[in-house]
């Protein structure tokens, strides 16, 4: 195997890598076909945006929207496996672009193992099964970097340039690749080679701002409504004063599950690997390493959850790969080995994990039983013939959308009393003015028409899945008991 790995893989790693990769997509495509997990809420509110093409959406900007808009037109189907589709396609480029670059900073064989060990990552395996907007980030942000490092190698205006678009794009898929300024600062900071002229400085930032554009001018007029979320998740900054000023058992959870997220080894490898001498690992760590800090100190003031350092993984997949190639080959093959069987295991939990029991419910509860309540919803609103139907709940508004999209009758969100709190509130608010009756579904314990409690209608079937513990009921509301939505 070692002969094979040296002498043939100096002129072809290309097609070994790309022979690889497009088996393990082809695997992961042949998964998506067996899934037993249904569509998950944040999945079907990006199919929904995508059905109402914009330039910006109420938490995300808008390229998740548009990939999956595109994918289901060509295939003139929305069913899950079309939905998620383009998420190993994704990954599967990503790997082909962080191996080119590895070939650029290091040798072939480093190229080879960089590409495996991406595709072998954990946290890509779940972003195979499941589209996010990291996935759709990741080929984007992962080809900015390597343009920057051609960049700062050759000092040709073409390349800022295609860096600057290629940010740009990973900027519209996930806000998280504004990470790069962050790695390019420290980088100029530390690093006199990484200080790239001012005639390519400001031509990046302007392909960047170019690219960006339609986003940030969407923002300006629906009232920074993106912005406005993302504090909204950065609860310090809404609730300081409010609770514990720091979370160190969120800060320990958050750093426990990165070890999950791209393996044991790997992450250990690029801790330890900022004590190598090689300058390219170095300036790649200098990329990866602030964001997972970035990240870490978000954990400390409230929470973070474990993808929220993925724009780490792709310098930080190259710079542990590279020194585990160069100093611990074993440990490479055996982080390769461990992340493979983790990797192997996300797809056929979600073929069969409904068998798999954990304290008395599936171990993929979380991922079931969604699209069920939804049929059961559409099912009591043909009995009851409503104007329209209310959830309280952004999870059952989230699938009610997908599953059904052909009824006639509008599915619609209780109107927020300030601001709206998700997409549905902010786009889908019941009409003050609706006549006729609504069914209105919640999980609230009683449901009150002035002074009269309602009755609510036949429970919904809800065991062993996402809503086991919701006890979620149904109630028929005439014109003058819509304040009882409140």
């Amino acid at each position: 195997m070692q002969a094979y790995l040296t002498d043939p893989l100096r002129n072809g790693w290309a097609a070994a890598a790309a022979l690889i990769v497009l088996l393990v997509t082809a695997l992961r495509l042949a998964a998506l076909a067996l899934t037993q997990a249904d569509i998950f809420v944040d999945e079907a509110q990006y199919w929904l945006w995508g059905q109402n093409l914009d330039f910006g959406y109420y938490s995300k900007p808008p390229l998740i929207a548009w990939v999956i808009r595109g994918m289901t037109d060509l295939a003139g189907s929305d069913s899950g496996f079309w939905i998620r589709f383009p998420a190993p396609l994704f990954h599967g480029a990503t790997a082909m672009i962080l191996a080119t670059w590895a070939a650029q900073l290091f040798d072939p064989r480093t190229a080879l193992w960089t590409a495996i060990g991406y595709v072998t990552l954990p946290i890509t395996a779940v972003g195979s099964i499941m589209i996010s907007t990291d996935t759709i980030m990741a080929p984007f942000l992962a080809a900015g970097l390597l343009f920057y490092w051609r960049l700062v190698d050759a000092g040709r205006l073409r390349d800022a340039l295609l860096a600057g678009a290629m940010i740009g794009v990973a900027f519209l898929a996930k806000y998280a690749g504004i990470y790069f300024f962050l790695g390019a600062a420290l980088a100029a900071f530390v690093l006199p080679s990484f200080r790239p002229s001012i005639r390519n400085t400001i031509a990046l930032l302007a392909a960047f701002v170019v690219v960006i554009s339609s986003n940030i001018v969407w923002n300006l007029a629906n009232d920074l409504t993106t912005a406005q979320h993302t504090m909204d998740n950065v609860s310090w900054i809404r609730g300081a004063g409010e609770g514990p000023l720091l979370h160190p058992l969120a800060l320990l959870e958050f750093l426990a599950t990165q070890f999950l997220v791209g393996g044991p080894i790997l992450v250990a490898a690029i801790i330890l690997s900022v004590r190598s001498p090689n300058p390219s690992i170095r300036a790649l760590l200098l990329f990866a390493l602030p964001v997972v800090a970035l990240v870490s100190l978000q954990a400390l003031l409230s929470r973070a959850y474990g993808n929220w350092a993925f724009a780490a993984y792709l310098p930080g997949t190259l710079a542990a790969t590279a020194w585990l190639a160069l100093r611990h080959p074993r440990w490479l093959w055996t982080s390769l080995a461990i992340n493979a069987a983790l990797a192997l295991a996300v797809p056929l939990l979600t073929i069969f994990g409904t068998g798999i029991d954990l304290d008395g419910r599936p171990i993929l509860a979380r991922y079931m039983g969604r699209d069920e309540l939804s049929r059961q919803i559409l099912v009591l609103a043909d009995e009851t013939r409503p104007a329209a139907i209310v959830a309280s709940d952004r999870d059952v508004l989230a699938d009610l959308f997908l599953t059904g999209q052909r009824s006639p009758i509008p599915f619609r969100a209780v109107p927020a009393a300030g601001r709206a709190r998700n997409y549905y509130e902010q786009t889908y608010p019941l009409d003050p003015g609706t006549q006729g009756r609504i069914l209105f579904i919640t999980n609230r314990k009683q449901v009150k028409c002035g002074d009269k409690v309602l009755t609510a209608l036949a429970p919904f079937h809800t065991e062993g899945g996402a809503y086991h513990s919701k006890d979620l009921r149904a109630y028929l509301l005439l014109p003058g008991c819509f304040e009882a939505m409140r």
